[in-house]
C-alpha cells in the first residue's frame, strides 16, 4: 500500500485532481468529508463541540451551524485550537479505519486541505501538491465560487503560503492552465504512484 498525501491551496484545483485519481482506481480518504461526518447529529463529536462552544452553534434542526462556528474560530487561534483538539483526533481515527480496509497494492490518497499547515507530511509515503499562482487562485474563487475579492484574499491568507506547500511536496501538479492541461500531468503522476505501490508491496 502506498499512502499519498494530496493538498493544495484553496482554488488550486485539488478536488479535480482527487476526482481524477479516484477515476484511475485510487482509494480516496477525504479529510473534509470525514470532518463533516464526525460532527453529524447524534455523534460524540457534535456533542463535544456543543459542550465546548455552546448550543448556539447549532441550527434550529440540530445540525452544526458551520458559518456561525467559523465566525467564532476564524480570527481566534485559541478557539480554533479547541475545535481542532476535538475534530482532528476523530478524523485521524476514521481515516485510519478506512485506510485499514485498503489492499496491499492499493494507492491510498488522503485529500488533506491543511496538510502543510498542520505538519502532516511525515504521515505519508509521499506528498502531491496541486499548485497554482495566487492570481489564478484568486480568479477562480471570485469567478467560479462567487466570493468577493476581499473574502477570497482572506481565505488564501489564512492558509500556508505557496512556498510552504511546495517545500513539503514530493510531486507537484501545475494547475495554472486550462482543465485539459491537467489530466496528462495527473496520469503521469498516477503511473509513478502505481509503480511505487507495486514496489511497496
Amino acid at each position: 500500500m502506498l499512502k499519498v498525501g494530496l493538498t493544495g491551496g484553496i482554488g488550486a484545483g485539488k478536488s479535480e485532481v482527487s476526482r481524477l485519481f479516484v477515476s484511475y482506481g485510487a482509494v480516496l480518504i477525504d479529510a473534509d468529508r470525514i470532518a463533516r461526518e464526525v460532527v453529524e447529529p447524534g455523534t460524540p463529536g457534535l456533542a463535544a463541540v456543543v459542550a465546548e462552544f455552546g448550543p448556539e452553534i447549532l441550527t434550529p434542526e440540530g445540525t452544526l451551524d458551520r458559518p456561525k462556528l467559523g465566525a467564532i474560530v476564524f480570527n481566534d487561534p485559541g478557539r480554533l485550537a479547541a475545535l481542532n483538539a476535538i475534530v482532528h483526533p476523530l478524523v485521524g481515527a476514521r481515516s485510519a479505519e478506512l485506510e485499514g480496509r485498503a489492499g496491499p497494492g492499493d494507492v491510498v490518497v488522503h485529500d488533506v486541505p491543511l496538510l502543510t499547515e498542520n505538519g502532516l507530511a511525515p504521515l505519508y509515503d509521499l506528498v502531491v501538491v496541486v499548485d497554482a499562482a495566487p492570481e489564478t487562485q484568486l480568479d477562480r474563487l471570485v469567478r467560479l465560487r462567487g466570493m468577493t475579492e476581499s473574502e477570497a484574499r482572506a481565505r488564501m491568507a489564512a492558509q500556508a503560503t505557496r512556498a510552504q506547500r511546495r517545500a513539503v511536496a514530493d510531486l507537484i501538479v501545475d494547475n495554472d492552465g486550462p482543465l485539459e492541461a491537467l489530466e496528462p500531468q495527473v496520469l503521469t503522476i498516477w503511473a509513478e504512484l502505481r509503480e511505487r505501490a507495486g514496489e511497496s508491496r
